[in-house]
């Protein structure tokens, strides 16, 4: 009973390193992909746009923050 505790501890501390781990990794994945895209696209403001109600600029946003979550996930 005790072996069995201790093996279910292990695995749930387990758990939550693999989930902080993946967190962090998703969160600099975000940031750095929005960033690439920001300075690939100078010439617009992607926050503006989407504030006007530009839905073009916000699926391109969100695809991105999709994209590099299964990447992220991949990864990890």
């Amino acid at each position: 009973m005790g072996l069995d505790f201790n093996f279910q501890l292990i695995e749930y501390i387990r758990a939550i390193g693999w989930a902080i781990s993946a967190s962090i990794g998703f969160s600099l994945g975000i940031g750095i992909a929005l960033t690439v895209f920001d300075k690939l696209t100078p010439n617009i403001n992607q926050w503006s746009e989407i504030k006007a109600g530009n839905h073009g600029v916000a699926l391109i946003i969100t695809s991105i923050v999709v994209m590099t979550g299964i990447i992220v996930f991949r990864v990890i």
